[in-house]
């Protein structure tokens, strides 16, 4: 969750989300740490300073919570762009997107290192595993109701639904570049690049200057 969707919670619900938030910090530290299957629902909730009863309150397993933590990017992204203009089309969007979101994670530390960790982690356990795809599946929905306000109106809503997947792709692609490769030696390994060269392959034939 974003600190725009947070301000529009009450004041329990805000509590809320910091100690789902805290336990998410938690957990990604010690499956990044340890053999996934040493990892336990009590063990998080140690380590998050909360009872196992309030830990289950809040994830259904011990894999689920990880997502809070791997939500927050997306939340980002999908800000950026839902808030550029109108005016602007959407393949331009999508690209100023992209490199303003690689931008971001570039210039901050907060959770960084550890998000890179994690999924370095991810990919090597099914569980784990699924639960970032499920972030990657729910996020491509999000980003078709966030499309839909921002093209022209009649535009065929496939084309809609392939922009998201060309952008959710073009994303998700650069995300592994960025997790599993060494800091790049040009230009163009930079992960951002790869995100831009990935939308305009993908979008290669749709109208990029549909706009609502």
């Amino acid at each position: 969750m974003d600190a725009s969707d947070q301000s529009k919670l009450s004041l329990t619900e805000r509590r809320k989300e910091t100690t789902r938030l805290e336990i998410s910090h938690r957990a990604a530290e010690l499956f990044s740490d340890a053999q996934a299957e040493s990892v336990t629902a009590d063990s998080i909730a140690k380590a998050s300073g909360v009872g196992l009863r309030t830990f289950y309150r809040y994830f259904r397993t011990k894999e689920d919570a990880i997502a809070p933590l791997l939500e927050n990017g997306v939340g980002d992204w999908l800000n950026l762009i839902e808030s550029t203009p109108a005016s602007v089309s959407i393949g331009v969007t999508l690209e100023q997107a992209a490199r303003r979101s690689f931008t971001e994670l570039r210039t901050s530390t907060e959770n960084v290192a550890l998000v890179r960790r994690l999924l370095r982690v991810v990919v090597h356990d099914p569980a784990l595993l699924n639960v970032w795809l499920r972030v990657v599946n729910d996020t491509e929905i999000k980003l078709i109701s966030v499309l839909e306000t921002r093209m022209r109106p009649g535009t065929d809503p496939l084309e809609i639904q392939l922009f998201a997947v060309a952008a959710n792709t073009a994303q998700r692609m650069a995300i592994s570049a960025w997790v599993h490769g060494a800091e790049p030696e040009s230009a163009e390994n930079e992960p951002v690049d790869i995100a831009v060269r990935c939308l305009r392959i993908l979008t290669a034939g749709l109208d990029t200057d549909a706009h609502a």
